[in-house]
């Protein structure tokens, strides 16, 4: 209850940052364009919270010619609000669309502006989610982003990996031209590559470092096009290099043989049927070995000593029947040696720092284009229920991996609000486009249909999301 509470809490900061961000950028532009916000909302629905903000200051004098309609009141202030939903956001614009607005007023409205006017408002929401993500790159960078060294382990037996010959403790310098300084960005460059076809170029710093960096050429064919939760390393036979782990518990799955048998998050297994334990690769091992068979275990748990039983599910996998209970290691501190360090003094960690978010725009785009081919499954959409799991993992990893996670998701978000989808800031987009095209306005009717085509493709793609996230619950 306690972890699914941290992970709402997670879900409401991320969502909130996020959406004030998007929307302050709406704001801001649309004042500097002499539009009037009416309201500035964090949520939807029933407003919880709200501040009226100082009534512009506004000539509203009468034109020589004359107004047909004068305002009988002034405008008021921009209305800031914090609603009940807090999946979302808007920006209320003086309008002429959605109410009466007298002709002394008319020139405050947004559908008055021009066209790179009203193109700079709608942009400026996405605009705004990139220079978040560019501006938390910043920071880290200068703080040092931490990550494990990318050094190989024994490569899985018949694997590509094992027939290029690539040996243990063996570091991953290069993946395709791009430098890479932890396995996360070993990982990134191989998802990179999901459903192509060719070869996938390794540069590796043997160990010891005798005849310098070696070339390896890893080939592909359709590289796990279409499968639900693709392994890119795993397929290739990479293994990192794992250090010595205590078998110190980590997240216990609900429901799970461990969560039956009254493990929990920081238990120490000291001994298993008798078996001294130092390793957690020999707990996973005995686990493993002793599908549907109790197991006696000895349990440090804070001060004291418990006493427990579990019976590890049986699960069949392609080598054959093995055991499960259904836990993660619990996070440890790996040694300085096997750690690395990406840092920039403050004057110069902006070029990393636009190149990273550069980097995760490029990969989301083609991403969502190998998903519309078909190249990468619909099941790795991810919904309300994941992003709040994650954002709750990182917070507790640490400020720099809940940031990198604020970056990432932002980027995310601007990403998608681009996609030329009707109810998206990309949909309003190509209307203009069109306008620019055209020289007058595309007609309500046609808006009023692209809107009821966005809102059911918005619905259907939410659907899916949640129902994945069910899925990997």
């Amino acid at each position: 209850m306690i972890e699914f509470l941290q992970s709402v809490l997670a879900l409401i900061v991320t969502i909130s940052i996020l959406v004030t961000v998007h929307e302050f950028g709406h704001f801001y532009v649309a004042k500097k364009c002499g539009v009037h916000v009416e309201r500035f909302s964090v949520g939807f629905g029933k407003v919880l919270f709200r501040l009226q903000g100082k009534p512009p200051k506004v000539d509203q004098g009468i034109a020589a010619n004359g107004p047909r309609t004068v305002s009988n009141e002034p405008l008021a202030g921009t209305e800031y609000c914090i609603a009940m939903i807090p999946l979302g956001g808007y920006v209320k614009m003086l309008d002429e669309r959605d109410s009466l607005v007298a002709d002394d007023l008319q020139r405050f409205a947004f559908n008055r502006k021009s066209l790179w006017q009203r193109t700079l408002i709608v942009g400026a929401g996405p605009m705004a989610n990139f220079i978040l993500a560019f501006f938390v790159y910043w920071l880290l960078f200068i703080a040092g982003v931490s990550g494990v060294a990318p050094i190989l382990g024994e490569p899985l037996p018949g694997s590509p990996a094992e027939r290029v010959a690539l040996k243990a403790g063996s570091e991953i310098v290069n993946v395709d031209g791009k430098p890479t300084v932890t396995w996360s960005e070993v990982n990134l460059a191989l998802f990179d590559r999901l459903g192509d076809t060719g070869t996938i170029e390794l540069v590796v710093r043997p160990d010891p470092p005798l005849s310098g960096l070696q070339n390896a050429s890893l080939p592909i064919a359709r590289f796990l096009a279409g499968q639900d939760e693709p392994r890119p390393a795993t397929a290739l036979g990479l293994r990192l290099k794992q250090p010595v782990m205590a078998p110190i518990l980590g997240e216990i799955s609900p429901g799970s043989p461990a969560d039956i048998a009254g493990l929990k998050a920081g238990d120490q297994i000291t001994m298993a049927d008798g078996v001294a334990l130092s390793a957690w690769s020999d707990f996973v091992a005995l686990v493993q070995a002793r599908a549907d068979k109790t197991v006696a275990l000895r349990v440090k748990r804070d001060e004291s000593e418990v006493y427990l039983a579990v019976t590890p599910e049986a699960v069949v996998t392609p080598d054959g029947t093995i055991g499960r209970i259904g836990v993660a290691l619990g996070p440890q501190q790996w040694p300085a040696s096997m750690q690395r360090v990406i840092r920039a003094p403050f004057y110069t960690a902006w070029l990393p720092a636009i190149d990273k978010t550069y980097e995760m725009t490029r990969f989301t785009l083609e991403s969502i284009g190998k998903m519309l081919r078909g190249l990468v499954s619909t099941r790795n959409l991810s919904g309300p229920i994941t992003i709040a799991k994650i954002a709750n993992q990182t917070a507790g990893n640490g400020l720099e991996s809940f940031l990198g996670f604020i970056a990432l998701v932002s980027i995310s978000l601007g990403v998608l609000n681009l996609l030329p989808i009707p109810m998206l800031d990309g949909g309003h987009l190509l209307y203009f486009f069109i306008e620019g095209l055209t020289g007058k306005p595309v007609s309500e009717r046609i808006q009023t249909w692209g809107l009821q085509i966005g809102m059911v493709f918005l619905v259907g793609i939410m659907m899916l999301a949640f129902y994945n996230d069910l899925l990997r619950l």
